[in-house]
C-alpha cells in the first residue's frame, strides 16, 4: 500500500514539473519573437470606399472597395489621425495616380499589386511598419449608366390595385 501512495505521489510530482516546465519554455520563446500572422496584430475593416472614376470629361462610374488590413496596436496608437482616413486617403491616390487602370475589364486589374502599393503607400507615408497586410473584403466597379439603370428602378412603383379587397370579391 505504502508503494502505491509512493508511486502516485512520484507521478503526481514529475507531472507537476513537466506542465510548470513547459509553461516556462513556452512563455521565454513567445516573448523573444511574435509572428505577425499568428498573434499580435488586430484587424481593422474600414468602410465602404467609394472613389468617382473621371475619363472623358466626366464621371465614368465609382470604383468601390472594402478592405481589411493588418496592424500592430502600439504603432496604431501613435497616429494622430484616423486610421480609417489615412487608408482612404491612399486608395484614392492610387487610383489617380494610376490611370492605366481599366475598371470596365476587371480580369485585367492585378488585386495582388493593388493590396501591395496601398500597404506600401502607408508604410511608406507614416514612416514605419505599421501595416503587415492588406486584405480585399469587397471590390467591385459600377459604371454610370448601372448606377443610371439601378436608380430608374427604384423609381418604378408597381401597379397597387385602389379598390378594397372586399369590393373586389363582391364583384364591384
Amino acid at each position: 500500500m505504502i508503494k502505491l501512495i509512493v508511486a502516485a505521489l512520484w507521478i503526481s510530482a514529475a507531472t507537476a514539473g513537466a506542465v510548470f516546465y513547459s509553461f516556462q519554455s513556452a512563455g521565454a520563446k513567445g516573448d523573444e519573437e511574435t509572428k505577425p500572422l499568428l498573434g499580435g496584430l488586430d484587424y481593422v475593416d474600414t468602410d465602404i470606399i467609394s472613389v468617382p472614376i473621371v475619363g472623358n470629361s466626366g464621371v465614368q462610374g465609382y470604383f468601390l472597395t472594402k478592405l481589411v488590413y493588418t496592424v500592430e496596436p502600439a504603432q496604431l496608437a501613435k497616429l494622430s489621425i484616423p486610421a480609417p482616413a489615412l487608408i482612404t486617403d491612399q486608395v484614392y491616390s492610387y487610383l489617380y495616380s494610376n490611370p492605366q487602370i481599366d475598371f470596365t475589364a476587371p480580369k485585367t486589374m492585378d488585386i495582388d499589386a493593388f493590396r501591395k502599393n496601398i500597404r506600401d503607400s502607408i508604410n511608406a507615408r507614416v514612416g514605419m511598419e505599421m501595416v503587415h497586410d492588406v486584405l480585399v473584403d469587397q471590390i467591385n466597379f459600377l459604371s454610370k449608366d448601372e448606377i443610371r439603370d439601378n436608380a430608374i428602378k427604384r423609381r418604378e412603383v408597381p401597379q397597387v390595385s385602389l379598390k378594397p379587397a372586399a369590393m373586389e370579391s363582391e364583384g364591384h
